[in-house]
């Protein structure tokens, strides 16, 4: 077990790459010519975003997104779309359901993610539930995006 100034140690890396991400956002702006997009909305937060994918065969081969929003959204959607590109669908898909479950899972449990990479970041936010919106937003959007849906997408 992890002494409290590892967890010290590491709450700080994970503050300093949220932040990172969201002041210099990766894939952030107007993807030319994608063949999926889709807006997102979460009101509590005033989030707002859209995502551009462009996808050939079952692949997402580039992607993008714009918006406004709290530095977890910003930095959720800059780290997701780092985490989608070149990836299926369904290791989208798959990846969506295990970050949604680091995200809201019990404070004391222990969740297991070294397959989400840079996204474990986003663990402590479980510890502030009304921020799990902010966090998922980006990837409700992606996937209503990828499902072809023209409503925005809900966090719900």
């Amino acid at each position: 077990m992890a002494d409290s100034s590892d967890l010290d140690d590491l709450r700080e890396l994970y503050q300093t790459m949220i932040l990172d991400h969201n002041k210099n956002p990766r894939n952030f702006g107007h993807l030319a010519e994608p063949t999926h997009q889709a807006d997102g909305h979460n009101p509590l937060c005033g989030d707002e975003l859209t995502v551009y994918a462009h996808v050939e065969g079952d692949r997402v081969t580039d992607i993008s997104f714009e918006g406004s929003g709290c530095a977890i959204s910003t930095a959720s959607a800059s780290l997701m779309t780092e985490f989608a590109k070149g990836r299926t669908r369904d290791e989208i898909e798959t990846g969506f359901e295990r970050f949604h479950h680091l995200v809201t899972a019990a404070p004391d449990e222990d969740v297991d993610a070294p397959d989400l990479g840079k996204l474990a970041v986003f663990s402590g936010v479980r510890e502030f539930p009304v921020r799990v919106k902010c966090a998922t937003l980006a990837w409700h959007t992606l996937r209503a995006a990828l499902e072809g849906s023209d409503q925005p997408a809900k966090t719900e």
